[in-house]
């Protein structure tokens, strides 16, 4: 059954065809049993706010289908997206399990299916399975070296361009290519995801978009970036 979104409708975890690598789709039947009856599921279109930068909070979404997008705001109201969560994350797992105030806002990019699941059953569930406490050491393990890998590249790239060269290749499929493959990439973003990205603001990436194009490095095909000088592009991200 299809929503009026173009989403299957996933009814339950443990029925569910569309798995993907991730924290809550690959734990034993009898975890997903019992997560099947503490989560409420929801099927939202985009732009819709999951949680808040220093709301309470009140649990985990764990994202079935869709991308969500996750980001700070400073006091001046500059937004920066810190990534784009995929389908199979766990959204607000560390908020959860310590108690402390989300740390980022998340707001569905697409349609998306959630399963919401309160945080006292997920601490129930986290006390009661020695499988899903491993789960959810590896889980955020893997979410603190990706935040970690992120700021460093963000950090140590010296300009503007240099940041949004990573970013687009960062956004190139997967699998091993050769080394003068045109990359198409996966999801189109807007100027201002962009800048959003990458720290700068909207104009900048246009500019630094009609430089990239002037030297050959892309060029666009309608609302679809492609990259056809990955060699160059990864020695300006350097």
């Amino acid at each position: 059954m299809r929503t009026p979104y173009g989403l299957e409708i996933i009814e339950s975890c443990m029925g569910c065809k569309a798995k993907r690598e991730g924290f809550f789709c690959h734990l034993s039947p009898t975890v997903l049993r019992s997560l099947d009856v503490v989560s409420y599921h929801s099927v939202m279109p985009a732009g819709v706010l999951l949680f808040v930068e220093g709301q309470t909070p009140r649990g985990i979404f764990i994202l079935c289908s869709g991308t969500v997008k996750l980001s700070t705001t400073s006091k001046d109201g500059k937004v920066l997206i810190l990534k784009q969560a995929e389908a199979g994350e766990a959204l607000g797992l560390s908020a959860a399990i310590s108690g402390t105030n989300y740390a980022m806002t998340a707001e569905t990019a697409t349609p998306c299916q959630v399963n919401f699941v309160a945080r006292r059953d997920v601490m129930t569930i986290l006390r009661n399975d020695s499988e899903v406490g491993m789960q959810a050491a590896l889980w955020l393990s893997r979410e603190f070296q990706g935040a970690y890998r992120d700021i460093h590249e963000l950090v140590l790239a010296r300009s503007s361009s240099g940041k949004l060269a990573r970013l687009l290749l960062s956004r190139a499929p997967p699998g091993v290519q050769e080394a003068d493959e045109e990359l198409y990439l996966r999801s189109a973003m807007t100027h201002e995801e962009m800048a959003q990205r990458i720290g700068s603001s909207r104009e900048t990436v246009t500019r630094l978009l009609s430089e990239l194009k002037k030297k050959r490095l892309i060029r666009l095909e309608g609302a679809t970036l492609v990259i056809r000088d990955r060699t160059g592009l990864q020695a300006l991200a350097i």
